[in-house]
């Protein structure tokens, strides 16, 4: 969670920008003793003491207990050292380890209260065998938290690169990571065995100048073209192509390109008997019909 210093001036700069619609009275502290607002805001009625609930929120971060022991894993070695370098340990910080791995996760079995990856799963030949070795590495009620790129991400290159290969090769070859679907999601979550599982999904819209610029920000992410059957030659005319029809498909009217990253989020718990269950299934004691003579008829 961002610390409250980077919150402030995230707040700051939102009522910078969008003053409108957050009036300085919105910001202001007064006393909860009587039930009115009188910060200027239209005698408003409060409903929280916001002082005694920031007295909570203290009292649960002296409570809350902090990371004591933090496992940084990447399968580049240089990275890993890139991470290492800079890491600017102080007495404060948790314990640190850095692991260089591939698919194979390198930690002990039920050692773990929470495994979080970002954006690195997509990546991986044995998607569903990753997740399972990330369930055995949580101890029981640990959670998983993984955000993937999903299939939607960068369809605009997807299909320029498409129509460009059929028009000068006169056919095609992947060039394109296949990534999952959101349906797939919770099948796998499910599939690797853990319980109260969720997904969700973000979708964002980047502009680029144009599609060599994005080639070139894909490059330094290091989220070019890494598969066994590509073609490891890209014609020259061929790339041309691509950005123009790129550029005539997509382009936006101030001369830019969009390229559209959709993230899925999934969540999922290793079993633990205090968890929520679902209930045997034809365990209910109402039927729809029942309920529906509740309420009446459907209009429809």
């Amino acid at each position: 969670m961002a610390s409250s210093a980077a919150a402030a001036r995230r707040l700051l700069l939102l009522r910078h920008r969008h003053g409108h619609l957050l009036p300085k009275c919105h910001f202001s502290s007064s006393s909860a003793a009587d039930g009115l607002d009188d910060s200027g805001c239209g005698g408003r009625v409060k409903i929280f003491d916001r002082d005694l609930k920031r007295r909570h929120r203290d009292r649960a971060a002296w409570t809350m207990r902090g990371i004591e022991r933090l496992i940084m894993m990447d399968m580049s070695a240089d990275m890993v050292k890139k991470w290492r370098e800079s890491e600017n340990a102080t007495g404060d910080e948790p314990e640190t380890h850095f692991v260089v791995g591939d698919e194979f996760l390198p930690i002990k079995e039920s050692s773990q209260d929470l495994i979080i990856s970002c954006l690195g799963l997509h990546w991986t030949n044995d998607l569903p065998g990753a997740m399972i070795q990330c369930r055995l590495a949580l101890q029981p009620d640990g959670l998983f938290l993984a955000a993937i790129l999903g299939g939607e991400t960068l369809k605009e290159l997807r299909i320029a690169c498409t129509v460009a290969q059929m028009e000068r090769e006169g056919g095609i070859s992947p060039r394109m990571s296949p990534l999952a679907q959101v349906r797939d999601a919770g099948n796998l979550l499910t599939r690797a065995g853990f319980t109260l599982p969720g997904v969700d999904v973000d979708q964002y819209t980047v502009k680029y100048n144009n599609a060599l610029e994005l080639v070139e920000h894909l490059r330094a992410m290091g989220e070019t073209n890494a598969l066994f059957q590509r073609n490891p030659v890209l014609k020259r005319d061929t790339a041309l192509a691509t950005a123009a029809i790129y550029q005539s498909m997509f382009g936006l009217e101030d001369g830019s390109i969009p390229a559209t990253f959709q993230v899925i989020y999934m969540t999922g718990w290793r079993e633990h008997p205090s968890q929520q269950k679902t209930k045997r299934r034809g365990s209910a004691t109402i039927s729809f019909s029942d309920i529906q003579k509740q309420f009446g008829p459907s209009e429809n």
